[in-house]
């Protein structure tokens, strides 16, 4: 089964880049400086953010549905990130080091299945995910921390 791993829209985050500690506090977003790599994944490269890099701490609803599952979290996006835009069937190397949380969900929102997968085995999840029909689209989340990490769609 085809999929595509896809971070998120640069566009939606792009408006608190380089904004001032206060005009951030008062969105309730906060600033980080990545002190090791791995351990500040950006949401929109779909990279770990460099030792020194400036990165933005901030709660995001991604899944916006109309169910039980609605859900926001913590994520992270590194300041300035351009969008990644990985090939079909591409998993990005984000990814491949850690432990996840793969959540498959149908057209109304609820999901069907779930596993817990190191990312270096996580297309033998989508695999078996995407095999059953109902499922239209995956959400893999950070095991450990429970961030969102991603969303994969049939390709």
């Amino acid at each position: 089964m085809n999929f595509r791993v896809s971070g998120l829209a640069v566009g939606q985050f792009a408006p608190l880049f380089g904004l001032p500690e206060e005009a951030l506090s008062a969105r309730g977003v906060v600033r980080r400086i990545a002190d090791c790599t791995p351990g500040f994944p950006c949401r929109i490269s779909l990279r770990d953010a460099d030792v020194g890099e400036s990165v933005l701490l901030l709660n995001y609803e991604h899944l916006p549905v109309h169910s039980p599952y609605r859900s926001s979290h913590a994520i992270f996006v590194r300041e300035f990130a351009i969008e990644a835009t990985p090939a079909i069937n591409e998993i990005p190397p984000v990814l491949h080091k850690r432990l996840l949380s793969a959540r498959g969900f149908d057209d109304a929102g609820m999901m069907i299945e779930a596993d817990v997968v190191e990312g270096s085995r996580l297309r033998l999840i989508l695999d078996r995910l995407f095999d059953d029909a109902r499922i239209r689209y995956v959400h893999l989340h950070n095991a450990k921390p429970g961030c969102f990490a991603a969303r994969v769609d049939r390709a």
